[in-house]
């Protein structure tokens, strides 16, 4: 997986390419967990992202935990059909706010 990242004013942007799996969660989870308490939105932008395994749900849910007790928002954008899905099936669409 590659991760490409952007800082505009507040809001940490972060593009994922490839897929978001047990192997490549960690990496993920390194490259938001700094900014969480820094930040006053997360955008995460699955465009080029492939698949996403329940590791990876783990680090959205844990980062959407930590910005919303700071009162902070995490945004996914780019969402495709295959992950659509598995948010509506776990109930995280509830959760996350999708665009």
């Amino acid at each position: 997986m590659e991760i490409n990242t952007t800082m505009n004013g507040s809001e940490y942007i972060v593009a994922l390419s490839g897929e978001l799996n047990t192997l490549t969660a960690p990496k993920l989870s390194e490259t938001i967990d700094p900014y969480l308490e820094k930040i006053t939105k997360l955008t995460l932008d699955f465009a080029q992202c492939d698949y996403v395994s329940s590791a990876g749900l783990r680090v959205l849910l844990a980062a959407f935990k930590t910005l919303k007790k700071n009162k902070a928002n995490m945004v996914l954008i780019n969402v495709g059909e295959g992950f659509t899905t598995v948010l509506d099936s776990t109930g995280l669409d509830a959760v996350f706010e999708v665009e």
